[in-house]
């Protein structure tokens, strides 16, 4: 089956030296979000002639984007393929604020998440207080940074509406930040090139890529962090960001008319009604990350938790029939403390969802936990970083 790019489209590749720059992008997405794969499988995977993957994986080796090595023993007749993998020594930053704390991430071009810091800050930190703890973190990894052959840029996840084109924060209500130029103030203090978006969105291209919606075309996911309730839409294939990038707002549906006022100014919305905090106080908890959150609640016998994740459920099912309703996806994929509350009675809230949502809408839909586990914003938000390479290898690693 022929590779399909970001978009959907079919990335089989084109013999014509004109399109160079295509194929080369080509053969290194293929490795970077599929694995090492050996040349026989590069020149079956995208069209091309051997003769052609030899080159174009020789100009990548030259680059240093790929690395290639001989395969395990098989019981294959004639001379093995080599196997190319992406070097895990190319990376890229990536950040995450939150209202608890900042979190800095190297993550290499084969997915490894090398170094990740979560810095804990005992207020929400202000956009000026976040970018000055990341570059103070840069500054403690700077050794270890030096140690790599090359750092692509900074990919940076916020719980907010970023617009698009320039990085701009326009909202994060849980952090409020209003207006904020985040991604120009990073790249001074660190003088990195700098790339700003939605931690949901970010964080569902990224299991489109790499986690539970490798085979799905059609998901949605929605993240549960301490800073609320994010969402992402992929739709045939691609990324639903909308006319600015503020698409997905799913944290905003209405849930419950008779709820309290939201940040954003609304009454009853999901990020307000469903909320880690108070998951948290139910289990007697001060602080916690989502592996703790698991165990606690695996543990509890109490019925006062019992009865908090019946209502959370309750009021996530709700968003959920909307979101199928909507965009009619095959998956829905939840990640953070909803995939706790998920995997602590999945049954409940795929009846709830089954007996709410249009029969046809839903006829097709399975809900999952996100894969990615504590490692997905990470991911995500490098992803975003490594965009400009992948899209064109030579031009950006000669730079």
């Amino acid at each position: 089956m022929p590779y399909r790019s970001d978009s959907g489209q079919s990335a089989r590749g084109n013999n014509l030296d004109t399109v160079r720059k295509h194929n080369l992008s080509v053969v290194l997405g293929l490795v970077h979000r599929r694995g090492p794969a050996s040349r026989s499988r590069l020149t079956e995977a995208t069209g091309l002639n051997r003769s052609t993957i030899a080159a174009l994986v020789g100009e990548l080796v030259e680059l240093g984007l790929v690395v290639e090595s001989e395969p395990s023993a098989s019981n294959r007749v004639g001379r093995p393929s080599p196997v190319v993998a992406p070097d895990a020594s190319v990376v890229a930053l990536a950040v995450n604020p939150e209202i608890d704390a900042v979190t800095v991430g190297v993550v290499g071009l084969d997915g490894t998440v090398h170094h990740r810091v979560r810095e804990a800050t005992d207020r929400v930190p202000t956009a000026a207080e976040a970018v000055a703890i990341v570059a103070t973190v840069l500054d403690g990894l700077r050794a270890d940074l030096a140690s790599y052959s090359r750092v692509v840029g900074i990919g940076v996840a916020v719980p907010g509406l970023v617009r698009e084109e320039d990085g701009m924060v326009r909202l994060a209500p849980h952090l409020a930040w209003v207006d904020e130029p985040f991604a120009s103030e990073l790249a001074d203090a660190t003088g990195f090139p700098v790339l700003v978006a939605n931690d949901a969105s970010l964080g569902a291209n990224a299991e489109r890529l790499f986690g539970a919606g490798t085979h799905a075309s059609d998901l949605v996911y929605l993240n549960g962090g301490a800073s609320g309730v994010g969402a992402g839409v992929i739709a045939r294939g691609a990324p639903l960001t909308g006319i600015a990038g503020y698409a997905g707002e799913l944290g905003h549906t209405l849930v419950n008319s008779a709820g309290v006022r939201c940040h954003c100014g609304a009454i009853g919305c999901l990020d307000t009604e469903v909320n880690q905090g108070a998951l948290m106080r139910a289990l007697g908890l001060e602080s916690a990350d989502i592996d703790e959150i698991d165990r606690a609640l695996a543990a509890s016998e109490s019925p006062k938790v019992a009865a908090e994740v019946e209502r959370q459920l309750g009021f996530l099912s709700v968003a959920l029939r909307n979101a199928v309703n909507v965009f009619n996806p095959q998956l829905i994929v939840l990640g953070g403390f909803l995939g706790s509350l998920f995997e602590a009675a999945p049954a409940r809230l795929e009846q709830l969802v089954t007996e709410s949502v249009l029969t046809a809408a839903g006829e097709s839909l399975r809900i999952v936990r996100a894969e990615l586990g504590s490692s997905l914003l990470m991911v995500a938000a490098a992803e975003l970083a490594f965009a400009s390479l992948l899209a064109d290898p030579a031009t950006i690693a000669e730079g």
